[in-house]
This record gives C-alpha cells, structure tokens and sequence, in this order.
C-alpha cells in the first residue's frame, strides 16, 4: 500500500518527497501480497496456535457479549442508513433520486429495529479494543509488516477464545469504519460535523469516492463485506461446538484444524482494511492498496468463508442426526415402559401446538386425547390405498360389532386411523379428508399431529417396522405396547381376542387345537348348528367344476350307505377371481349340489387362514430358533399349511370333520378316489370310526400314488421360513418368489 505518514525527513508538503516513502504495510514476502499462498503452512499454523493463551489464564478474562458485540458491529459496517457514496447522497449540493432515498430510508428502518433488539448495555473491554486501533493505526502508518501485525494482534488477545479474538479485532476496525461514516452523513446537518469535515477535507474526499477512488471504495466495501462473513461464520462455528449434540471429537477436529488460520487470515484482511481505510479517507488518496490486491485478498477470504461454511453445514446435519436420535430414544422410553396412565404415550403420538390432535368421524367434530384416555387405544397404522386392504375390512366388521354391543367388555376399545405417507401433497391431503369422512372411529386431525421423529420410529424394523401393509399396534390403558400388529388374532377370533395383547394371543393358541371350529369358526349360520347335531361337516373347494359334481355326489352316496349324516360346505380357493367364483357357486346352487359360503365369506375363510399362518407362526418363531422343526411337528400348523396348499392350487380338495377332534383332509383327486372306493373299506368304519379308517384308507393311496405336484403360496410380510415340508408327503419343498397383480 502506497500512502505513508507523515515523516520529519520530509516535507510533508512536498508530493516528490512522499513518493520516495516506503509502503504503508508489507506482506513479508519481498513487498508481494500472495493471500493464498500460506493457509496451509505448517509453520505459519504453529506460529498461530503459540499465540493462544485462552485455556491458561494468568488472571480472570470477563465473558465477552460476542452476540451483541457482533450485531452492533452488523450495523456500523451496514453504516446504518447503508449511504452510496456513488448516488451522491453525501456529496453536499448533490440531487438525490427519489427512488434511491427512500431504499435508503427503508434499509435505515430495518437497522434500526434490528438494533433495538439489542441490550441497552454489555461490557465491552475497551482497554483491549484501544489496543487494537493502535496496533492498526501505528503499524500501517509505520509500514509495518502485515504479518507482524496480525501476530501482534493475536498477542493482544491471547487470553481470549478464537471466535473473540477476531470479534475484537473487527470491533476496533469497525469503531474507525464507523466514525469517517458517522462524520460523513452529518457533515451537512451538524454543525460540529462540518468544522471537523472540514479540517478533514472531507468534501473533496466524498467528491473523489464518486469519481477517481470509485473502483477503490467498492473493492474496500467488498472486502469488508467478505471480513464480516468469515467472522460471523467463526462465530457460528464456536456457537456450535458447545452444543451438548456435538461429540468431543468432532469439536475437536473441527475447531483445530480450522477455525485458527481463518481467524488469522480476517485479521490480517482487518490489517489491510484498516490501511485502505487510512489512504481513502486521507490526503493523499493516490497511495492505496490497488484494487486487484483487494479482490485477491477478498477471494482468498470468500474461500475459507465457503470450507467454513462446509464445515458448518456438515455439523449442523450432524448436530441434527444427534438431535433426531435423542427424540427417538425418548420416543422408545416413553412408549417401552410403563405409565400410571395412557396420557404422555398419546402425547407423544399426537402432538399438535396444544389444539385437539385427533378427529371424531362419528361425530364429526375435532377432539383432544383425553378421550382415549385409561382405554385401549388400536392404532391403525396404514398408507393412503387403505380401502383396499383386508385390514380395513376386519376394522370394519370388528367396529361395527363393538358399536352393536357399546357395553360389553370386549367393546372398551377405540381404534385411531394413522395415515402414513412418504410425502404428503395437497392432492394427497385431500385423500386423506376424503377417506376420512368415510370412517366411524377416530383419526389424526391432520397427518402432521404425527412428527416426522415418531414416523421414523413408526417405519424403522426395530421397532414397529411399517412398511406398507397395514398395522394395528395396540396400547394397554396405562399406555403400554402390547401387540405390534393385533390384525391377525383379530382377524381369527374377532372380539374374543380382547384386549388384543400378545400374551392374550400365545394363550389363545395354548387352548386350541385342530378342529373344525378353528378352521371354519362361525362363517355359515349353519355351522353351529351342524356341530351341535353332531353331523359330519365336509369343507371343500376348487374351481374345477366337474370334480365337484363327481365329489359332491361321491360323498353323498358314501354319507348315504355309511349311515352318516354329512353336510358339504365349498368355501372356493385363495385369492379366487370374483367372476369364477360367482359362476362355481351358481352352479353349485342351480344344480343343489352342497351349501355354499358367500362370496365376501370364501375370501375371509382364506384370509382368516393366511392370519392363522402368520400369528401361530410367530408364536412358534418365539418359541425356538429351528422355526421349521416346529412347523414340522405343531399339527395345527401341519394343518395350516396343508388348507393353504389347497388354496393355492386351482385342483379340488377337501376336509372332513367329526365333533372337535376327528378330521380328514386330502387332495381332491385322493379324496374322490377314497370315497369311490368305498367298497374297499366299508367294513373299518363300524371298527375304529368313519373319519380314522377314512384316513387309514387315503394313506394307502397315497403311497399308491404315482406323484404329485403341491403349491404353498405365502403372503410377503410376516414370518417366512426357510423350508417349509410339503404337507402330502413330508419333503422340503423348492422355493420360489412371486409377483402379482390381479384387479380383479
């Protein structure tokens, strides 16, 4: 920088003398300024880090109010009515736009609130920012090494933190900024103004701002622009590190390896600054820093600005992660351990700014968790297709049946609709109020009473794992998690599974066994009564029309010279298109070949039995680690498995069933074939009964049997085993996957 001081060897009038002055400040590298050349100096980093006395204090630092000493700073660079020196505005005499006065009036407002904000007083350590100006001053006017200077500097502050350091040194920069802006703007109005101004020269200075020192004047505001930014960010970044989010390791090495040499770095812009602010605002403007020396500094600046920058990002998403997994485990605590009450689980499910979380669809009307208080809450955790799952269905019979009967016991129960989606858009929005309007029981008022924290914890594997089909979690009333997907023990014994926890599950299982009321409980009205009479019950199905009517009438002309009463029921195949299965029936009954199931009833019948497979199958799973050892030998899930076998194949099959222990069960081409061939072993009935010596005779056909072909189709969720045994003939069965689609 060219502007020198005055010097007693000189005349100070003489313009030949002052060009012989030696520059205002120096780089330290032979009079050249390379900004970017020593960031990553070793050397110049451990001669940084010596000047840091802030952990070792010789005696008591008062706490900097680095917030407001940095706000107040804001709006001295700002210059509180940000003046143009370039639109004339401080050019006494000049004419003022309009337009431009009032942009100026409107930034002046916005500062001025902006301040207000501010404490009407902190302490500021003055004794250290006079210090600073005369290290700034002195040094420049001296020609002193900037280098130097900016050590001289840190040696001021040794005892403070880094993000104080350069507050204090931009500070004392921006008290002299402050005071040529302060004098400038109130040299045409106050009159002690104008008499400094003018000992000042301060009209032809602000004349030559606009004209020759233009170019100047802006690569001096942009520096000081930039200065501000780096500063601010080092601040944000000693803010962070004392976040309780942030680990001790990462405070560490994101402090360490960077904070110091950018903090070194704005000083030493602060140094070159302050010099250009000497020579722009001096006598002699033509010794300043060149404008392309400026711009170099300035970018090397925006540079550690941009990697700080990173760097704060980077903490912030972590700070953020750490935050999000703090909600999440105290999410987890809530809802994994016991309460006197349901209230602060429901809380932390529905939460929303204290207005009503939750909607009465009945009712119609908004209401607040306390009307699930002490009860048992059903959330019903779906997607926006709900409608077309079976979930919504057994929802459906199990809510109308408790509205039938509101006193009874198994009836103290409310389900909440929880819609979960990926993203949430205003078409999807108004899906949601659509869908809605269309239920009876309570729902989320709007989707976002469900935080973001709590969805992941709704969706992650650990915990309720919900992916896309539909879950029913049920809370005790003292706001315990006691089953993670009741659907299935719903779906098999209805409001008898009530209160519908696991461990009212594993009982349920522990009191059944294979039996007809299982596999068919009290889906015709006529079941019961058959039971009771003691009458054998044949289940069968199929889509193969002319197997039925040749089974149909097999099994009626045995019924018939066995002496039994038999009555056949066709509950159809799993997941049978809707058309085929209206025409088998129609036939069936045109035809009076056996009672039929309804046809909304054939696909509970099989979807009860898809529950069986999934709720015993956990159960099992819990109970062993070789899963397929128990499948092998639970003759409830032989049974299972054999009724899906059945269902998955388009050929006719059938069980037969004698009171709640007897039961046979074959495919159709084994059953047909026993029953044809009755005359074999007609004798064995009035021996060991009909259903064993039917058993004893399809076994013998079995091994005659040349081979076979078996299906077992699973549903995707839930438990899938690794091995499954065939359910005719025992061996491992070959697995494969499946896609499908059927809108029918």
């Amino acid at each position: 920088m060219a502007l020198v001081p005055h010097n007693k060897g000189v005349n100070p009038t003489s313009r030949d003398g002052d060009r012989n002055r030696a520059p205002l400040l120096k780089d330290g590298r032979d009079g050249h300024r390379r900004y970017s050349t020593t960031a990553d100096d070793s050397a110049l980093v451990n001669q940084i880090m010596l000047t840091d006395k802030s952990h070792d204090h010789p005696y008591e630092v008062p706490s900097l109010a680095v917030t407001q000493i940095l706000q107040t700073i804001e709006a001295i660079l700002s210059r509180v009515t940000k003046p143009d020196i370039h639109d004339g505005t401080l050019v006494p005499g000049a004419l003022v736009p309009a337009a431009i006065h009032a942009d100026a009036l409107e930034h002046g407002k916005a500062l001025h609130a902006s301040l207000s904000t501010l404490h009407d007083s902190f302490d500021v350590p003055n004794t250290v920012f006079n210090a600073i100006q005369c290290e700034l001053i002195s040094k420049s006017l001296q020609g002193e090494d900037a280098n130097k200077t900016a050590m001289d500097i840190l040696d001021i502050v040794q005892h403070y933190d880094w993000d104080e350091k350069v507050v204090l040194a931009l500070g004392a920069f921006a008290i002299k900024d402050g005071e040529f802006w302060l004098l400038a703007q109130q040299y045409t109005t106050n009159p002690l103004a104008k008499a400094v101004g003018q000992i000042k020269q301060l009209h032809e200075i602000l004349e030559r701002a606009g004209t020759s020192l233009k170019s100047k004047f802006d690569a001096y505001n942009n520096l000081v622009r930039v200065i501000f930014k780096v500063t601010r960010t080092i601040v944000h970044l000693q803010e962070i590190h004392n976040d309780p989010h942030l680990s001790p390791e990462l405070k560490a090495t994101a402090a360490t390896a960077h904070i110091p040499t950018a903090v070194y770095w704005t000083i030493r812009a602060i140094i070159v600054a302050a010099s250009q602010l000497l020579g722009i605002t001096g006598s002699e403007p033509e010794y300043v820093t060149e404008v392309w020396e400026l711009s170099s500094l300035a970018h090397k600046l925006e540079n550690i600005f941009d990697h700080l920058e990173e760097i704060l990002d980077r903490l912030h998403q972590l700070i953020q992660k750490n935050k999000e997994e703090d909600a999440f485990n105290a999410i987890a605590r809530i809802l994994e351990t016991p309460h006197i009450d349901n209230s602060k689980p429901l809380k932390v499910l529905f939460y929303k700014d204290d207005q009503p979380a939750l909607y009465d669809c009945y009712n119609k009307k908004r209401v607040d968790i306390d009307v699930l208080k002490r009860k048992v809450v059903i959330l019903f955790i779906t997607d926006l297709d709900v409608i077309h799952e079976n979930e919504y269905m057994i929802v459906q019979q199990m809510y109308l049946e408790k509205q039938h009967n509101p006193t009874r016991p198994e009836s103290q129960y409310e389900v909440v609709w929880v819609p979960i989606t990926d993203v949430w858009t205003e078409a999807k929005y108004q899906q949601f109020e659509s869908l809605r309007n269309n239920m009876e029981w309570y729902t989320v008022f709007h989707p976002s009473v469900v935080s973001p924290i709590m969805v992941r914890y709704i969706r992650d594997p650990r915990k309720w794992n919900f992916a896309k089909k539909p879950l029913l979690v049920v809370m005790d009333p003292q706001g315990k998690i006691v089953h993670k997907n009741a659907v299935h023990m719903m779906c098999i014994w209805g409001s008898i599974a009530f209160p519908f926890t696991s461990q009212k599950e594993r009982m349920l299982w522990e009191e059944e066994t294979w039996r007809i009321e299982l596999l068919a409980d009290a889906l015709d009205q006529n079941l019961y009564t058959w039971i009771t009479d003691r009458k054998y019950i044949c289940l069968y199905g199929g889509e193969d029309i002319e197997w039925i009517r040749n089974f149909t009438r097999a099994a009626r002309n045995v019924a018939l010279e066995a002496g039994i009463q038999l009555e056949l029921l066709y509950v159809g195949k799993s997941k049978a298109k809707e058309k085929v299965v209206k025409n088998i029936i129609n036939i069936i009954q045109a035809e009076k070949l056996s009672h039929t199931l309804e046809v909304n009833l054939i696909w509970f019948f099989w979807i009860r039995l898809e529950s069986m497979w999934q709720s015993k199958g956990q159960i099992l799973s819990e109970q062993s680690r070789t899963q397929t050892d128990h499948l092998k030998s639970d003759p409830i899930m032989q049974g299972i498995i054999s009724m899906l076998s059945f269902g998955s194949s388009d050929r006719g099959w059938a069980v037969i069933a004698f009171g709640s222990a007897d039961m046979s069960k074959a495919n159709g081409e084994h059953m047909l074939r026993s029953l044809r061939e009755y005359n074999n072993w007609k004798i064995r009935p009035t021996e060991i009964g009909f259903i064993p010596a039917l058993n004893e005779y399809l076994e013998g056909v079995h091994k005659q049997a040349p081979h076979h072909c078996t299906s077992l189709i699973l549903p995707a969720t839930g438990i899938m085993p690794e091995t499954v045994a065939c359910a005719e003939c025992g061996r491992l069965m070959e697995r494969f996957s499946m896609f499908r689609c059927c809108t029918d």
